[in-house]
């Protein structure tokens, strides 16, 4: 996603969510999309792309071809020329709504077709629309390679992806495909405020035109199926009255217009990818290698929407955890939801094992403070960074390069960071509940760790219970001795009981006397007794 993009999608925030679909009656018959569009994008980009779309006709205009010809310069083809072996050909499925896992899929096929040298990429497409902010991101994703991008439209590509198909190099169509009806509505499905949507309008129809220079009829053709108010009329032939969008079929897409003659927007009409790449690049000269979906990619669908708040509650219970006696239920839960959330975006193709390392290592980190250290909080300090750090990570889009580099998308970067600022503020919130409500209650009575040292019930301070069933906690001014050395937090016996302790400053050694001082929230306040 583009910064533009970025600015646009701020501006339109609060009109709730957008999406891409069907709108008025007028259109052909498509399914109706299912899921809201994301927040569109960007208000000051919308006044420069104003200023390019004087030069566009105006609402009512018809379209001749030569004047259709004259704003998109139509290239002469360029000679085919066949690597040795063929054309290597990654064909990726684009089905159902477009969203965020869609947005996975195609970056992780678009990167290793870089990675592995495929020459092709081919999007079989059928989808009733979708969220704007990924059809966008989509639409750049797709820029990013090199090679050559087709649409091979196998029943619809509706609203949403409409957008993606004009994005790719060349569109073909099934028998029975269609494509358009492509009008911002909100997520609701009602009309948007005119002046915004005009602003949406402008913005996506100056994208259209940037990746459909070398296509005469393609950014006419995506505006009549976004905007109600554009006649679309070539050779005297109306293909779009005012008042309706535009729903082509295979057939009307085929149509050749102008002189010398041009399909409207298909390529071609056929029945399969098979026939697809043999018009294309002719018998023999192509290789198919299969691209197929991973069950963690159909993970991701489900858990890639929740990451965020999986990742907070995973870090208040492994917080609880830290501040109970040993190692329990809790803490094993809160990890597994980390690695969980974790593993949502891995598994999606945004990481690579470098994060995942680096999640490893956060995770013995915290495991060294739990079970060996406890107390000296510095391996959980970095534990917990380097899972933070993880995380971010696997969020963040990191491109390959032909040359064998890498380029990384500032925007994913800033998307990964939200993420991780949202999971941060949802655990601050959820430890302030817990420091006022949960010391004491029956909860955590149930739920906390119970263990014993030297056979010697543990109790748990402010709240705690044992397996004894003690349930009174020494008061100010008992004395005992330090079992783990506290530096500050600890463990310390009074009266043959064992309880958490911290110490106010420094720290204090294993079989050092001290006196408790106060109690506070999960544990003793103790000093030196000789001080």
């Amino acid at each position: 996603m583009s910064p533009r993009v970025f600015l646009f999608v701020t501006l339109l925030f609060l009109l709730g969510p957008l999406r891409i679909s069907l709108a008025g009656d007028d259109v052909a018959p498509s399914p109706e999309p299912t899921e809201a569009m994301a927040p569109a994008e960007q208000a000051s980009e919308v006044d420069k792309t104003q200023a390019s779309s004087d030069a566009e006709t105006d609402d009512t205009t018809t379209v001749e071809s030569e004047a259709a010809a004259d704003v998109a310069e139509v290239t002469e083809p360029v000679p085919l020329v066949i690597p040795e072996g063929g054309f290597d050909v990654y064909v990726v499925p684009i089905e159902g709504p477009i969203g965020p896992p869609q947005l996975f899929i195609l970056r992780r096929a678009l990167k290793d077709a870089i990675e592995n040298g495929v020459e092709t990429v081919i999007l079989q497409m059928d989808t009733p629309g979708g969220r704007l902010d990924t059809t966008l991101e989509m639409m750049e994703a797709l820029d990013n390679f090199e090679g050559e991008t087709i649409t091979f439209v196998d029943k619809d590509a509706i609203s949403a992806g409409s957008y993606i198909a004009v994005a790719t190099d060349a569109i073909y169509f099934a028998p029975k495909g269609k494509m358009g009806a492509a009008e911002a509505v909100t997520g609701q499905g009602g009309d948007i405020d005119e002046s915004m949507q005009r602003k949406i309008n402008s913005y996506l129809r100056a994208v259209v035109r940037v990746l459909s220079e070398t296509h005469r009829y393609r950014a006419d053709v995506q505006r009549a199926m976004m905007d109600p108010t554009f006649t679309l009329e070539i050779d005297g032939d109306l293909i779009k009255p005012e008042g309706e969008l535009l729903t082509l079929t295979a057939t009307e897409a085929a149509k050749q217009y102008g002189n010398p003659p041009q399909p409207l927007l298909a390529a071609g009409i056929v029945d399969d990818v098979d026939q697809l790449l043999m018009d294309r690049y002719g018998e023999g000269n192509y290789h198919i290698r299969e691209f197929h979906l991973s069950w963690s990619e159909e993970f991701a669908k489900w858990f890639s929407a929740i990451a965020p708040v999986l990742i907070s509650i995973g870090i208040l219970m492994i917080i609880i955890e830290i501040k109970t006696p040993h190692f329990g239920l809790i803490g094993g839960i809160g990890i597994a939801l980390v690695v969980v959330a974790f593993l949502s975006n891995s598994f999606a193709g945004l990481a690579g094992n470098e994060p995942i390392l680096l999640f490893i290592l956060g995770v013995i980190l915290i495991a060294l403070e739990l079970f060996f250290f406890p107390g000296v909080m510095l391996p959980v300090i970095l534990g917990l960074l380097s899972i933070a750090a993880a995380i971010i990570w696997s969020m963040a889009d990191i491109w390959p390069t032909p040359d064998g580099g890498f380029t990384i998308s500032r925007e994913a970067m800033l998307d990964a960071l939200q993420n991780g600022l949202i999971a941060l503020v949802l655990t601050g919130v959820g430890l302030a509940l817990i420091w006022r409500f949960l010391p004491g209650s029956s909860l955590f009575k149930r739920f906390i760790s119970v263990g014993a040292i030297n056979g010697v019930s543990e109790v748990d301070a402010h709240g705690g219970s044992t397996s004894a069933g003690q349930t009174t906690l020494p008061e100010a001014g008992a004395t005992g001795i330090v079992v783990r050395d506290l530096h500050p937090m600890g463990t310390v016996e009074i009266d043959g009981q064992t309880y958490q302790a911290r110490c106010q400053n420094g720290e204090i050694r294993r079989g050092q006397p001290v006196v408790v001082v106060s109690r506070a929230t999960f544990a003793l306040v103790v000093e030196p007794l000789d001080s």
